[in-house]
């Protein structure tokens, strides 16, 4: 996949820098590789198209909070997933199921393992 959304990225220059401006800064390149493509897996039509931009009016405000909304949390759900994977954070049940069966299919070979407080405590039990 990582191939198909360098493809896809270099072919869509106003998607790539729009993606781009979401990595966060001291991001290292490995987490962000997969956080961007959890990030363009599930943007929708939040990712910017090659259309001209219309003109102001209430109708487009009121898309542009909904969409700014939808991007936040977005991004806070890719924020979680790779917290998750990167650094062994868990959530409450219902974020941990909403957040992996968005990034349904992506594959991480290089995340670390971690082992939780009970799996220690069962250890020395």
């Amino acid at each position: 996949m990582a191939q198909e959304v360098s493809e896809y990225l270099s072919q869509n220059p106003r998607a790539a820098a729009w993606v781009e401006a979401l990595r966060c800064e001291g991001e290292t390149d490995k987490h962000w590789r997969h956080r961007r493509e959890f990030l363009l897996r599930n943007a929708g039509d939040l990712v910017p198209g090659g259309g001209a931009d219309s003109g102001p009016d209430e109708a487009a405000d009121a898309e542009g909070g909904t969409r700014n909304r939808q991007l936040q949390q977005l991004v806070s759900f890719s924020m979680a997933w790779a917290n998750h994977v990167f650094l062994g954070c868990r959530y409450p049940q219902k974020v941990m199921d909403k957040i992996l069966s968005m990034a349904e299919g992506i594959k991480v070979t290089d995340a670390p393992i971690h082992t939780t407080r009970d799996e220690l405590v069962a250890k020395k039990g």
